[in-house]
Parts: structure tokens; sequence; C-alpha cells
């Protein structure tokens, strides 16, 4: 199974779930997608199809699993082979209380040996192939040597493809918040990776906010990983595919997304306790920087999780844009 990973949404927490990924594929056909990082006790233990579905329309899509359980991992694996994701993750990366509670994420960098021995597992088990998504590095580690140790030995198991947040986690004293922010980017660091592993898949994440700057990581790496940009300012990827994949198509704009969008959320309303708030807060950012961008946002919510609110409300927001304008940026 190949997999374009040249561009891809990062998975985020709370945000890139199977609704925001949808709507983000509406947006650019190619880029690659990430789900939510999804615990290997979740899919054992909790409801599979609850974290694991989604709509065929998302593909290409990866699943992200959080877990240093080798044998728990080839478990999950071996559950997710069902859903033919189109490739499995390990998260090497996250700084957060609750995977330093479970020895998982960014804890890992500080034992390759036991993040080689999950991917070996991975590997044995899933029908798709096996990345990771690491740091340049945790706490005071010492910081190209460590990286360079730790990508070797898991590319000894097996694992051919890295995608490296280029800031290192402090476990103590940052919360994930400002994990994402505070300490310094080092895309050198991640440059320097390619250089000395080129047989490897390298890509970068970090920080990266437009397709200009894409467009200058690919000069060094092989692919580049866009995270909270493609959240607030999804429109972002609209030129994805005719930049990165010659796909000349034109996109859609950004009125034309949000009509996309309307036949799936009504089809969400048909499932138990859905409301249009569950789709419709992935959207707000659309029409960032646009004239009545504020409106929009206010607009949906306010409204969309009163009884009862249907597209109508969506569409009702959408009038608060002028379409006009939309076109023409779009042009």
């Amino acid at each position: 199974m190949s997999v374009n990973r040249r561009i891809s949404v990062a998975p985020m927490m709370d945000w890139t779930d199977r609704h925001d990924r949808y709507f983000l594929r509406q947006i650019s056909r190619h880029t690659l997608l990430y789900t939510e990082m999804v615990t290997t006790g979740a899919i054992i233990h909790g409801g599979v199809d609850r974290h694991l579905r989604y709509h065929d329309a998302e593909h290409p899509i990866a699943l992200q699993l959080g877990g240093s359980d080798p044998d728990d991992l080839a478990r999950a694996c071996d559950i997710a082979n069902d859903y033919a994701y189109d490739e499995i993750n390990l998260n090497c990366g996250c700084p957060s209380d609750r995977v330093q509670n479970g020895a998982f994420g960014a804890c890992l960098m500080a034992t390759p040996d036991v993040v080689a021995n999950c991917v070996k597992s991975m590997i044995a088990a899933s029908d798709a192939p096996i990345t990771v998504k690491n740091r340049i590095g945790i706490d005071d580690q010492e910081d190209y040597p460590s990286l360079k140790r730790f990508t070797e030995t898991v590319a000894n198991a097996g694992c051919k493809t890295f995608i490296v947040h280029a800031r290192k986690a402090w476990l103590k004293g940052l919360s994930p918040k400002e994990n994402r922010e505070v300490p310094p980017l080092r895309y050198e660091l991640v440059y320097q990776l390619k250089q000395e592993f080129p047989e490897l898949e390298i890509l970068i994440n970090g920080g990266i906010k437009t397709l200009d700057e894409t467009e200058e990581h690919l000069k060094h790496v092989d692919g580049v990983m866009i995270g909270r940009e493609a959240y607030q300012n999804p429109y972002v990827l609209s030129d994805v595919d005719r930049r990165f994949y010659g796909n000349d198509a034109p996109a859609l704009t950004r009125h034309q997304v949000v009509e996309a969008m309307l036949p799936y959320i009504e089809q969400h309303l048909n499932e138990e306790n859905a409301t249009i708030g569950h789709v419709t807060r992935h959207m707000l950012g659309i029409f960032q920087q646009m004239r009545g961008a504020k409106q929009w946002r206010r607009y949906l919510s306010e409204n969309a999780h009163r009884k009862g609110a249907g597209t109508d409300v969506v569409r009702e927001a959408l009038a608060l844009v002028p379409e006009q304008q939309d076109a023409a940026l779009s042009a």
C-alpha cells in the first residue's frame, strides 16, 4: 500500500475528528488526514466503531495510536485492519499529563528500544504501513545525537517514515499548549536527519502556516505536516492539490465548501443525540480574514446547539458572508 505523504494535516485532540476530516476533504482531495490520537485501551476495551469508523470520502486517512505495550498495539492494529486505514501511526510526541501517566506519547523519546519493539509488533499485525510521529527530543536530552539514536533504533525495527515535530517537549514545567509554542523550532535538525538518513521518509511538522513555507521545507524533507493553521484557517489547503499534486481541477470556493457539507450534516442529524454543532464547530474558520467572517462565526456559535437546529442555520449564517468576494478571492 503506497501513501503519498507530501502534505498532511496533523492529528489534533478534540479537533481532527471524523466531521472535521470530511470537511477538510472538501477543500483538498489529496492531503493525507490523521485521526485524533486513539489509545490502545479505547480500542481494545471501548466502543470500537465509535473510535475507528469514518466516511469513505476521508481517504487517504491515517489512524494515530497512543500506547507503549507491544501486545496491545498489535491487538489494536489487528482490530483496525477491518477499517482499512491507509496508515497507522504511533504517537511519540504528545506531552500531556494523560500520556505521561500512561508512559506513552513524548515519554517514549527516552526509550527508543521500547518504541522499536512496539513498531515490530505493529508491523507484524498491520495491513497498513506503520509510521512514527515524534519530537526532536525531550527535557534535557542532547539535541541531535538523541534524535539520531532514536531514529536509527526505530528504523532498524522496520519503520521507514518519521514525522518530526521540530520542537522539544518539556514534560515537566510546561503545559501541552506551551509545549506547542514555547520550545524553539529547530527545523535544521530535521533537515540534518534527512541528510543523514536519505533512505528514510522524513516529514516535518511545527509552526508551518503557509504553502510558501511548505514549498521551502520540501527542498529539504519529503513531506510537510500542517497543524493548527489547517484547523483555524482551513482554506489554506485549497491550493494544495494544484501546487503539490499536479491536480488542475479548480478548488471549490469557500461558499461551495459549506454547501457541499449540507447533505453530510443532514445525514449526521439522523444519528442519536446529533446536533449540527458537532460538525459546524470545525467550520468556523472557513471565512478567515474575509468580510462577514465574524458574523458567520457568531451566528453558528449562538445557534448551532439550539433545539431542532438544522441546515437552515448554516444557510442563514452563510448569507452573512458576501459571495462575490469569495468568488473573487478564489479565482
